[in-house]
């Protein structure tokens, strides 16, 4: 659906006692639509496997530590089992990992141009494992929420450090691609998160203004991109994890924190 040309209505978004007006929401994705675990826990744990067994292979396995490299948190089996909300498996893009991934291997004196090479060759057997499960699963409360919004003639967007065609990809197994007027990932702007150029550009295309938008996200990198936007609301998501509130001061920069998608609504 093309928003410019039928335009937007106007909703008020309710949130931590906070009622705003708005015409569109833009969601981050991994964490905010849906649970990033389900999702890209596999994931880490056969790439991480495979850069571990080269270094093993190398004679220098003690130069990778998951937890400090990547900020992913391991069970005692040392497998992963959650992430650290503030680190780069959760805010960074595929590149930046790809390099803190090649750094073991050049200390363990791999050429760069080698390491990077390495490491792309594992995160894409990583992927195609992950395309095999498509194990991408809404937060709960997401489709009623999203029903919500279609009701109210909300525009919506997705803003994610993934590429364009991983996200729609991610949708399309959720089956909530055809919910969103715009799909904008790191490859179609200049800049990714914090700065504000993906929000801008879905506003753009969502045919709104950033501030009659409301940004959602799970990052404090969410809340400053909805900032410098000049977005009218910005929604830090601090859903529990393993039954366990993961804590919100790292959502510094939000104007109002909730725990699910039971605590919004739209009217």
């Amino acid at each position: 659906m093309d928003f410019r040309k039928v335009g937007v209505r106007m909703a008020n978004i309710q949130a931590a006692g906070r009622l705003v007006p708005c015409r569109g929401i833009l969601f981050d994705k991994d964490g905010t639509l849906l649970d990033f675990m389900a999702l890209w826990g596999s994931w880490a744990e056969t790439l991480t496997g495979f850069v571990e067994r080269e270094l093993e292979t190398l004679g220098a396995a003690g130069l990778f530590n998951k937890t400090a490299a990547l900020g992913l948190r391991l069970d005692e089996a040392n497998r992963v089992s959650g992430y650290d909300r503030t680190g780069p498996v959760a805010m960074g893009t595929e590149e930046e990992v790809t390099a803190l991934l090649a750094g073991p291997l050049y200390a363990a004196g791999v050429p760069w141009n080698d390491a990077v090479s390495r490491v792309r060759e594992f995160n894409a057997a990583a992927l195609a494992q992950l395309k095999r499960r498509r194990e991408a699963r809404p937060l709960p409360g997401l489709r009623e929420f999203l029903d919500a919004c279609r009701e109210t003639g909300l525009a919506l967007a997705v803003v994610t450090s993934d590429t364009t065609a991983e996200a729609l990809e991610h949708l399309e197994w959720m089956g909530l691609r055809e919910r969103f007027g715009s799909v904008v990932g790191r490859d179609r702007a200049l800049r990714g998160k914090p700065d504000p150029d993906m929000a801008l550009l879905a506003c753009r295309e969502l045919g709104i203004s950033p501030a009659e938008a409301v940004v959602i996200g799970d990052s404090n990198a969410d809340m400053q991109m909805g900032k410098r936007a000049g977005a009218g609301l910005t929604v830090g998501l601090a859903a529990a994890e393993d039954g366990a509130p993961p804590g919100t001061a790292y959502l510094r920069d939000a104007d109002v924190i909730v725990s699910g998608y039971r605590e919004l609504s739209v009217r």
